[in-house]
C-alpha cells in the first residue's frame, strides 16, 4: 500500500482551495451540479469570456480533480467530481464547532439579560 506524505496531501489541498478561490469556477462547478454533465461550448455560453480562457479554467479545476472530462467525437464533455469537496468540509468542520459554541454562547447571554421595558 502507497501512503503519501502530509506535505503531498497538503499541497493537494492547496490546489484545491486555489480552484475553488475563483469565482468563475465556482460557478462552473454550480452548473455542473444543477444541470449535469456539459460540453464546453455550453458551459462557455455562460460566460463573458473567450473558450480558451474557459479552457483554461477547467484545466485547474480538472488538476483539482473536481471535474473530469470525456471526449465525445470533437465534443469534451465535463462533470462534476464532488468527492475532493468531502476534504473541504472535513477541513471546515471543527470551524462550524467553534461557532456554533460561540453562537451558543450569545444565546446563553441573550437569556440570561433581562428584557427592555419599552
Amino acid at each position: 500500500m502507497v501512503t503519501r506524505s502530509a506535505q503531498d496531501q497538503g499541497q493537494d489541498q492547496d490546489q484545491l482551495f486555489a480552484a475553488l478561490a475563483n469565482a468563475t469556477r465556482r460557478e462552473v462547478l454550480r452548473l455542473l451540479r444543477d444541470q449535469g454533465p456539459q460540453p464546453v461550448q455550453v458551459l462557455a455560453d455562460h460566460f463573458a469570456m473567450r473558450r480558451p480562457s474557459l479552457s483554461e479554467h477547467l484545466k485547474v479545476l480538472r488538476d483539482a480533480g473536481l471535474v473530469s472530462e470525456e471526449r465525445r467525437g470533437r465534443q469534451r464533455i465535463y462533470r462534476l467530481e464532488a468527492a475532493p469537496l468531502a476534504e473541504v468540509q472535513d477541513w471546515l468542520h471543527p470551524y462550524e464547532r467553534f461557532w456554533r459554541e460561540k453562537l451558543k454562547g450569545l444565546g446563553d447571554l441573550l437569556d440570561r439579560m433581562p428584557d427592555d421595558e419599552a
